[in-house]
């Protein structure tokens, strides 16, 4: 038996999100169904990171077991099946590589933190649309970078976590928080080691109410340590939201 990564990245706005649903289409579906046309097997893919619907990626992986006729595919062989799988593929999802890692490599558990872009937009613009979240309103961006630095002295994101989440733990070590204009854009980067149901949505639409004014830096600082998520602000919309990395230490 041999494992497999599968490194993919995919437009989400098409889709139920990531991971397969009943009677609902997802990444996982699409990539399960050209991987059993073209090697003749069924293949169970494990996911590294969920995406909710609508959501994007420039980086995600999967992982799966095979002994069918994948396993006698050399280096070459493999990047020529990527080229033809990718033919066979929604134009919205691409694989970037397959490749080969050890038994016990897991593309959940060994992903040592991911990292996000959220993207918003404040001029019309029809390119942005399914890519970015458009909120003409004046933003300083001092305190909404107070507001991300704060987000590094805590650790328990109960509030930024969406109800009916099946998590024992809400604890969360977030390493990078940062806000940046970027040409048209204003971004906000995080980098986690985890992150719960809705937590980067939730950050994002409560800091843009520190932002516009709305609520204070004590304020925010209260929201966090409240615990409660009825306080934060999950309205903002999932075309904004990018996956942008998985970063293992090795596989």
């Amino acid at each position: 038996m041999q494992r497999y990564f599968i490194e993919v990245f995919y437009k989400g706005t098409n889709y139920s999100g990531f991971q397969i649903q009943q009677n609902a289409n997802s990444i996982q579906a699409e990539t399960e169904k050209v991987l059993q046309i073209f090697f003749k097997d069924v293949f169970q893919l494990t996911c590294s990171s969920r995406t909710d619907a609508g959501v994007h990626a420039l980086s995600n992986f999967f992982h799966f077991d095979s002994e069918s006729s994948i396993v006698s595919f050399g280096e070459d062989a493999l990047k020529k099946a990527v080229y033809n799988l990718n033919a066979m593929l929604p134009d919205d999802i691409v694989i970037k590589q397959i490749f080969r890692v050890a038994a016990n490599a897991h593309s959940r558990f060994d992903a040592t933190s991911r990292e996000y872009n959220y993207y918003i937009y404040q001029d019309k613009n029809p390119f942005s649309v399914d890519r970015s979240f458009f909120y003409p309103y004046a933003l300083d961006l001092k305190l909404l970078q107070q507001a991300a630095d704060l987000l590094l002295q805590y650790e328990d994101f109960t509030t930024f976590s969406k109800k009916n989440t099946q998590v024992k733990s809400f604890i969360c070590q977030v390493k990078q928080s940062n806000w940046r204009r970027d040409q048209d854009s204003i971004v906000y980067h995080v980098e986690g080691n985890r992150f719960l149901r809705g937590m980067v949505r939730g950050l994002v639409g409560t800091m843009l109410r520190v932002g516009t004014g709305k609520v204070s830096i004590d304020e925010f600082k209260q929201i966090i340590e409240g615990k409660d998520n009825t306080k934060a602000d999950f309205s903002v919309p999932a075309q904004g939201l990018f996956l942008v990395k998985v970063n293992y230490n090795e596989v």
